[in-house]
């Protein structure tokens, strides 16, 4: 395969080397994040009071309704960045999203808000998916860990501000349509920034391919979509052990957005008090992002997500045992703790291992297992809250999060190769230098051996 540099500027790989547009696309991200936010705090409540349903089935249903459509979306979001290119993508899932906030400020009835929620899963798919794939391919190795905690601090904190601002314009103004009218000018900004002001990042990707090292002799270039679907979904540890603990924490973040608001209602707390909770989270889990991502570039990603997992296992517990504002509010800052040291490790995981030839995808394949959770969780949790009450639902939810941080614990590997040094052989006072560490066997050890110097270097095309 030959690989070849677009004309006109340099690529250069590294934060500080694409800061501009790094910059741009964390913004961007914000504006897609605040398109979910604005459904976290009075959505629930518009189902029960405003459409009168009674069962916690189905004023969930919009949560599956998201959470599937999303999951499917981030699939095809990720093959077609490594198809088409990021910026399509990016610009198509801004257009789709236009009307969402339109249909869930005037739908007449609950079927169109179905509707719009299936509009905002692919809207969602396209434009978190390709933010993030953009970042990856931008910063490069190194600072891959730091580019996702800002990329998920700014999409969750928009989140947090957003379902706070909502909750306060929804106590003074009514639950529709008002609170809806943020999400509007999020979309047309959005949809104008992309158009605009993104440039594509895919050539990075390519170039990051000429000297990308394997973390594994399975994760090789020249993958089909079929091969990166099963290596990412169950034979490679450290990649499929990141999609069953991706999809557990947005399950059990689909309870925290579905079940927690009508759980904190039925404890007798007023709308503005449950839209300060609905925003804790989020905010908590935005901002701590910022440490936790860079965090794992320091001392790597395996036990910040099987930590992560059980933190957030003893927070929903503690949800199901307390009662009073103030300390679901601690149940819901130390859930935001366990999600923040989780949400950007596992991305980070995730690019380390893929090889940039695939990485989209593997992605995508990532990010269909984890949205998939918001379905699975919506289902289970309203079942068995229809059937034994909220609480046993939120205490389920707890020991499937405390499994998987088991399930990490025992099957992934650590897949941050921190530099490390050695000698460098030559006849001078022992100079070292940086090396990545490799596997020692398969193909990657091959290519990361030294050439002697009379060898000569070919480039394969295909």
């Amino acid at each position: 395969m030959t690989l070849t540099v677009p004309p006109g500027r340099p690529i250069r790989l590294g934060l500080r080397q694409n800061l501009a547009q790094f910059a741009l696309l964390v913004g961007v991200n914000a504006l897609v994040g605040g398109m979910i936010g604005q459904e976290r705090t009075v959505l629930p409540l518009i189902g029960t009071r405003t459409f009168h349903l009674h069962a916690v089935t189905a004023a969930l249903t919009y949560i599956v309704a998201f959470g599937a459509v999303k999951a499917a979306t981030n699939f095809f979001a990720g093959t077609l960045s490594d198809q088409v290119g990021r910026k399509p993508v990016l610009v198509t899932g801004w257009l789709i999203g236009i009307p969402v906030p339109f249909l869930l400020a005037f739908g007449p009835g609950w079927g169109w808000i179905i509707l719009a929620n299936v509009l905002l899963g692919i809207n969602q798919g396209l434009t978190w998916s390709t933010t993030v794939i953009m970042k990856i391919d931008l910063v490069g190795p190194q600072r891959r860990g730091l580019a996702m905690g800002l990329n998920e601090a700014a999409g969750y904190g928009a989140v947090a501000v957003t379902a706070f601002a909502t909750g306060l314009i929804a106590a003074r103004a009514g639950l529709r349509p008002d609170p809806f009218f943020l999400g509007m000018a999020f979309a047309g900004l959005g949809l104008g920034l992309s158009t605009l002001f993104v440039r594509e990042t895919h050539g990075h990707a390519r170039h990051e391919a000429r000297t990308h090292v394997a973390a594994s002799a399975e994760a090789h270039a020249g993958l089909s979509t079929k091969e990166v679907f099963a290596l990412t979904s169950f034979r490679e540890r450290a990649l499929s052990a990141a999609s069953q603990a991706g999809m557990v924490n947005n399950l059990n973040d689909g309870v925290a957005w579905g079940i927690f608001p009508l759980y904190f209602a039925a404890g007798g707390l007023s709308i503005g008090r449950i839209g300060v909770l609905a925003a804790l989270y989020p905010a908590v889990w935005g901002l701590g992002q910022l440490v936790t991502g860079a965090l794992s570039d320091r001392i790597g990603r395996k036990w910040l997500i099987a930590g992560g997992m059980w933190t957030q296992a003893v927070a929903i517990g503690l949800i199901a045992v307390v009662h009073g504002f103030w300390p679901w509010a601690g149940g819901a800052l130390l859930l935001g703790a366990g999600t923040a040291m989780v949400y950007p490790t596992l991305l980070a995981a995730i690019g380390d291992v893929a090889h940039p030839s695939w990485r989209a995808s593997s992605v995508g394949v990532y990010r269909l297992w984890r949205d998939g959770g918001f379905a699975v969780g919506a289902l289970l949790a309203g079942a068995i809250a229809d059937a034994l009450g909220m609480t046993a639902a939120i205490w389920a939810v707890a020991g499937l999060t405390a499994a998987s941080g088991a399930v990490v614990a025992v099957r992934m590997y650590e897949t941050h190769r921190r530099p490390t040094a050695r000698p460098t052989g030559g006849t001078g006072g022992g100079g070292r230098r940086p090396v990545n560490r490799v596997p020692e066997s398969g193909p990657s050890a091959l290519a990361s051996r030294p050439l002697p110097s009379h060898a000569v270097i070919v480039r394969w095309s295909r």
